[in-house]
């Protein structure tokens, strides 16, 4: 069965023109032997806290994670499916029956052999039990057939039509049976140490300094990787990371590392270069999350009057330097399939905002302020500190006092998803080429409270809406399924318990003598097996 996942263009870059005109001078095609040798350092912000994708969705654990665990299949750079660790597949017509012919030869790096039985082991006890958005993807897998050691066969109460839009190694990532079973599967001690399939072999992390990676003399894709080592730094200030990229001791970071005024800066470097491509399957947006829980924020003219408090295209102009789009849904508008553009609006209106605030009773005391709140923010760089600052002063000009709460990712995570002890964050997640993989995580009550990273803030619940998001994952009919999440959107954007602010435009500074960056439209997601400099001798 051929299968194309089917998405839009990716949208521009706002003001970036000057930018793009770098990237079109960069994108030279190489008819290059690639060569082999070389090591590739690059940027770890925020330093991940647990080293596999396959227990967290996190940004950081994702771009590193990739690079020592293979995924069943691979993306090109059109959406279109390659082998990975499957060779072949087939989802039947009735969308019901998922058979995955799985590559011959292929270890794990402590030399056991890959076999179907870590495929099913992984779906049965850590897809279906801790992975935020593969509790939803697989969660009419009812039965898993191994009939011998290289086929999977996957049983489904309801047709899953979206399962094939995630079974890259970030989507669905598989762990050694042998290592887990068993175990206590959340501290296990390989999370951290982990043992893959992938090209490059996890050595060492040094907690706060770097994470080292050694080429896989054995990989299945014979050849690769073509660099010997990969280091990832961990650099927590910004200016820092501008200057390591700066000076050559960095030749990689992805998801925008640096501010986009300093990115414009360093391509115009001779040595660097700005890439935007291998970012079209995450579809990110960034929203602010309320906690429905809280007093002030039960009420929805509260959370209407703060999200009206906000100029989208002022913060995205000020905070983002252009790259971006003001959001409208959790759903991004490049997926024109999906995206309803008729959802309830909330232009910036100050004045609606304080009428919405008076009517909901909070009435201004002598010194202007109506209440007070707390935002958290995401802390993965200075973008998302700043969007604290300007929502801050945003918010105060209707009269809530916000404070700004720093901390670090372990604490942060903890405290929106275990103790929900938070009124405000500023979050972004990838919605990925179907909402069900990406976005409806954020709003089935399913999860709330479990302590399952990056799921459903805001602890929202509502039957109607739960019944929609299950009604389209089990649907076998593409266009209802489209009809549903239509409906989806107009009833999350009449609820508010999310408030979408930014489709985001990420970009990756890399070494201009590294080649063959981007495979895929997952790049930022995917290994860098493909890799290779001019003269590899320069980064030994």
């Amino acid at each position: 069965m051929s299968i194309q996942i089917k998405t839009s263009a990716w949208g521009k870059l706002g003001r970036s023109v000057m930018i793009v005109a770098l990237l079109a001078q960069g994108l030279i095609a190489h008819a290059q032997t690639p060569k082999r040798g070389g090591t590739l350092t690059v940027i770890a912000q925020p330093e991940p806290v647990i080293l596999t994708a396959a227990l967290s969705t996190s940004s950081p654990t994702g771009t590193f994670s990739t690079n020592v665990f293979d995924g069943l299949i691979e993306y090109d750079n059109d959406f279109h499916l390659k082998p990975g660790l499957a060779e072949k597949w087939d989802l039947s017509k009735d969308g019901k029956t998922l058979t995955l012919n799985l590559r011959h030869g292929v270890k794990w790096h402590d030399g056991k052999p890959f076999t179907s039985a870590d495929v099913k082991w992984t779906l049965e006890n850590v897809w279906k039990k801790y992975h935020p958005r593969n509790q939803a993807l697989f969660a009419n897998a009812n039965q898993v057939d191994t009939p011998d050691d290289y086929t999977v066969i996957i049983h489904f109460t309801k047709p899953s039509l979206a399962v094939l839009s995630s079974l890259n190694s970030n989507g669905a990532q598989v762990l050694p049976k042998h290592l887990y079973e068993g175990t206590d599967i959340l501290n296990n001690p390989y999370n951290n140490k982990p043992v893959g399939t992938g090209p490059f072999i996890f050595k060492q992390w040094v907690k706060g300094n770097y994470i080292l990676l050694e080429r896989n003399p054995d990989y299945w894709d014979k050849g690769k990787p073509y660099l010997d080592k990969v280091i990832y730094r961990v650099i927590p200030d910004g200016g820092a990371r501008t200057a390591a990229l700066e000076k050559g001791d960095v030749q990689y970071a992805s998801l925008s590392p640096v501010p986009a005024r300093d990115a414009q800066r360093l391509a115009k470097l001779p040595g660097l270069r700005i890439q935007t491509k291998g970012y079209e399957w995450l579809s990110p947006w960034l929203f602010l999350d309320t906690n429905v829980d809280r007093p002030y924020l039960k009420d929805v003219k509260v959370r209407e009057a703060l999200y009206r408090a906000i100029d989208r295209d002022a913060y995205i102009r000020v905070v983002w330097s252009g790259f971006g789009k003001a959001a409208v849904s959790p759903v991004v508008s490049t997926l024109t399939e999906f995206f309803e553009p008729n959802v309830p609006k909330y232009p910036y209106d100050v004045k609606q905002a304080n009428a919405l605030l008076d009517a909901a009773g909070y009435k201004a005391g002598p010194d202007g302020t109506r209440f007070k709140i707390v935002i958290d923010y995401l802390p993965y760089g200075d973008e998302f500190r700043r969007s604290a600052e300007f929502i801050k002063q945003a918010f105060k000009k209707v009269g809530v006092d916000a404070e700004i709460r720093n901390q670090d990712v372990p604490t942060y995570t903890h405290r929106i998803y275990g103790d929900r002890d938070y009124d405000v964050t500023i979050q972004w997640y990838a919605g990925f080429s179907d909402p069900q993989v990406g976005v409806t995580r954020n709003y089935l009550s399913d999860s709330i409270g479990k302590n399952i990273p990056f799921s459903n803030g805001p602890g929202y619940r509502n039957a109607k809406v739960d019944q929609l998001i299950r009604d389209a994952q089990g649907s076998g009919d593409q266009a209802e399924r489209v009809k549903l999440f239509k409906e989806f959107q107009r009833q999350v954007q009449t609820d508010l318990p999310s408030l979408p602010l930014l489709e985001m435009h990420f970009f990756t500074i890399e070494a201009s003598d590294l080649h063959d960056t981007v495979s895929g439209v997952d790049q930022v997601y995917g290994s860098f097996k493909n890799f290779w400099y001019t003269d590899p001798s320069k980064h030994e």
